[in-house]
């Protein structure tokens, strides 16, 4: 019996892309605009760490998975974590050598990590799937509204688009792998609150030791275009909202979220190939 639900067309297979941002984390890349900028920093720093643990997590189950194509799903899978892991680790190296105290913020955030590691293999792969739900859903935001990163420059715009595809492309491996070897959906609703205040904790305090660097942090300037971007227009935390909260549903699947057409149209526009199989 298949286990597998990637629908047909979607092949989770790693692309062994380099990208050289040393130059734009010199800048506000993001459109000279300082929150934008911390903003998406700040969710670099957790992606390291994060998808390491996410490759931990399904790792703990992978022997008990007898469906060939979820197998395959599942290598594909950790390849996928393993160079976006490699790439957010470069990326965050620049921030450190234009004078960021990048090496505290790991610290604090491994420091959380390592105890995840210490939970129960269950709740470990219930974390992983609701973090996976958190990257999804803004991959997803990120490929469908372009204007987003308007104003990004070119490398870094391609870096996080090509991150969306992947985050797309397996968005539902360990959900699925959860679903056949754990599949208590209480525990999945529980974990993933925990996540969603661990995400956004993380990502806040994050953003706001880059501002402090960037002598942004009391700026109400800054602020104010800060909060019209996740709230009022683009509103990208607004406008994720929905998704976000879908996680709760009875029956809730990653892949009732369709957006195979987008995954195609973006890749064409990226002049990137579907991965073979």
């Amino acid at each position: 019996m298949t286990i597998s639900s990637t629908p047909e067309g979607v092949s989770v297979e790693p692309r062994h892309l380099r990208f050289d941002v040393s130059e734009d984390l010199k800048t506000l890349w993001h459109g000279n605009d300082a929150f934008r900028t911390a903003f998406f920093n700040a969710l670099s720093l957790q992606f390291p760490d994060g998808e390491q643990q996410f490759i931990n997590a399904v790792r703990l189950y992978r022997d008990r998975i007898e469906d060939p194509k979820l197998k395959a799903e599942i290598r594909g899978f950790i390849g996928q974590e393993a160079l976006h892991s490699r790439e957010h680790r470069e990326y965050n190296d620049a921030l450190k050598a234009r004078g960021y105290d990048i090496d505290a913020l790991d610290r604090r955030f491994r420091k959380h990590m390592e105890w995840v590691g210490k939970l129960p293999p269950s709740r470990q792969l219930a974390g992983t799937c609701g973090a996976e739900h958190y990257t999804a859903v803004l991959a997803n935001a990120i490929l469908r509204h372009p204007e987003w990163m308007e104003g990004a420059s070119p490398t870094m715009a391609r870096l996080w688009r090509w991150h969306a595809i992947e985050e797309t492309e397996h968005k539902s491996v360990a959900f699925d792998v959860y679903r056949e070897c754990v599949g208590n959906e209480r525990l999945r609703r529980i974990v993933f609150l925990f996540v969603t205040w661990n995400f956004f904790k993380y990502t806040f305090l994050n953003t706001c030791s880059l501002l402090k660097t960037d002598g942004k942090l009391w700026s109400l300037r800054t602020w104010l275009g800060g909060i019209n971007f996740l709230w009022g227009k683009p509103g990208v935390l607004r406008t994720c909202l929905p998704e976000f909260l879908a996680y709760f549903r009875k029956g809730f699947h990653p892949w009732q979220q369709d957006n195979r057409d987008l995954l195609e149209r973006t890749l064409k526009e990226l002049e990137l190939a579907p991965p073979a199989r």
